[in-house]
């Protein structure tokens, strides 16, 4: 199964780009899928389709046409329902079906871990009009963080300091959904020491972890993430715990088998769940610097029944991502030169994205350093060098 396996990837964007990489590295066929032409992992994909991953008729008939071995989606705005169809009939859902569909939607996971598990998560309620958002918002408190319950990359995402602030955060989540539901997830905003992410990694030898990774957001999307980040022996112990649960949680009818990127809030040594994508994460995009095995070569091996390693180690890394400053599809990335003369260990990796918009992620930089406060330095100032011109 291992060797020219088709896989079929839902979404084509950065992180498929690096997935379709580490797949085809291990003898995997892989036929690209998104909204748009010419999206970063077809270019490196043996096949594209090129359809709506909302559009169910047209899922199932790329699933029908190519007959793959894993169908995998990237992202989460994907008609889940086609999904759990195709499971039924035998396919191979990476991780699940139920992971797509308790994943696409920030409720449904969310009511998964605090609810079914009892995880620790902040206090929130769901709001489907402003008036639902008055309320949930004088439940939750302030200050609170508004989002919608599925977007990506942080849209729609914002602190209220106060009441005042709820219609504009009400708007600006309606303007950023994905999806056709009009609903919002108010919850306590935690005042947190630090957040992580923890790669996940459930295979067919058990369940491992990467170091955790810790990364600092802007507008909901992030910005930079470095591996390892220090924490207590017993906040560790306590994010695995938690990670083992709602992974376990998520196996459906399917094997369960990938990489998770799992989201928590530190403060002191209490650990607090916030969210989980059943896929490879863009802050783990640090992994290409730190790890000799990237999130996405992990991601690959675990579809593919390969063996994982037990302990999976990290050096100190960081990455920083680079950001457009406007719409345009005539563009150019420059500058590579002085950022990849920054230090020996700088290196930027460019998405190869057609077009670009305001904060639209194009690249990443990455580097290394004797801990991650060096390497945090040494990643931004290489993506500093990088620039976009418009023409």
């Amino acid at each position: 199964m291992s060797f020219n396996a088709t896989i079929l990837l839902l979404g084509s964007g950065e992180l498929g780009r690096e997935f379709v990489i580490s797949a085809k590295r291990l003898g995997a066929r892989v036929i690209a899928c998104d909204a748009y032409d010419n999206a970063p992992a077809m270019q490196v994909a043996d096949e594209r389709e090129v359809f709506s991953m909302l559009d169910g008729a047209a899922l199932r008939a790329a699933v029908v046409k190519h007959k793959p071995e894993f169908i995998v989606p990237e992202i989460e705005a994907i008609r889940t329902e086609v999904l759990g169809e195709l499971e039924t009939e035998g396919f191979n859902v990476v991780p699940s079906a139920r992971a797509a569909q308790l994943t696409m939607n920030r409720d449904a996971i969310r009511d998964l871990a605090a609810g079914e598990l009892g995880l620790t998560t902040s206090r929130y309620r769901y709001a489907t009009t402003l008036e639902e958002v008055r309320a949930a918002a004088q439940y939750a408190g302030f200050p609170c963080v508004i989002k919608p319950v599925m977007s990506s990359s942080g849209k729609g995402q914002s602190k209220v300091e106060n009441a005042d602030g709820l219609e504009e955060a009400w708007d600006y989540a309606c303007a950023n959904m994905r999806g056709d539901r009009a609903r919002v997830i108010v919850e306590e905003f935690i005042a947190f020491d630090y957040e992580i992410t923890l790669l996940t990694v459930r295979h067919k030898g058990g369940i491992s972890f990467c170091p955790p990774i810790g990364h600092r957001q802007e507008r909901g999307d992030y910005q930079e993430s470095w591996q390892p980040i220090a924490m207590s022996d017993g906040s560790i112990t306590k994010a695995q715990e938690m990670a083992v649960k709602v992974v376990e949680a998520l196996q459906g009818a399917g094997k369960g088998w990938g990489l998770f990127g799992v989201e928590f809030f530190v403060r002191g040594e209490e650990v607090i769940f916030s969210e989980l994508s059943p896929r490879p994460h863009d802050t783990g995009m640090v992994t290409m610097a730190s790890q000799s095995l990237t999130e996405f070569d992990l991601h690959a091996r675990a579809i593919l029944g390969l063996p994982v390693p037990e302990t999976i180690e990290a050096v100190p890394a960081a990455s920083a991502v680079i950001l457009a400053e406007q719409e345009s599809e005539s563009f150019k990335i420059e500058g590579l030169a002085d950022a990849l003369a920054t230090d020996p260990s700088s290196d930027v990796r460019v998405f190869g994205k057609p077009t670009t918009r305001p904060y639209r992620r194009m690249a990443v930089a990455l580097a290394r350093g004797k801990d991650t406060d060096e390497a945090r330095k040494l990643a931004a100032a290489t993506a500093r060098c990088v620039r976009i011109s418009y023409s």
